[in-house]
């Protein structure tokens, strides 16, 4: 069973609309999964830092998806997804 639950804000849930519908099949029946059992650690998480810290990103290709852990109600929160020379503007 997975310990957390996954929850897309609104400004995902606009890029969503956007983002190639292989690419969101890729993000919903892999890695989703994977942020469910273990949103930490994984070779494509990295923990942000500076500005951005609290945050954690999931590399995807040349995209990146963001997202902050809600630790005590067990909730990833995926905030954005970007082109990577977007995605630290």
């Amino acid at each position: 069973m997975s310990k957390y639950q996954i929850a897309e804000t609104k400004t995902f849930e606009k890029v969503k609309k956007k983002i190639d519908k292989k690419l969101y099949l890729k993000i919903e029946n892999f890695v989703y999964p994977q942020l469910r059992e273990n949103p930490f650690y994984g070779t494509n998480i990295k923990k942000l830092k500076d500005n951005l810290e609290g945050y954690y990103r999931y590399r995807i290709g040349n995209y990146r998806l963001f997202y902050l852990v809600e630790g005590d109600k067990l909730i990833v929160a995926v905030i954005d997804f970007r082109l990577r020379q977007q995605a630290y503007d």
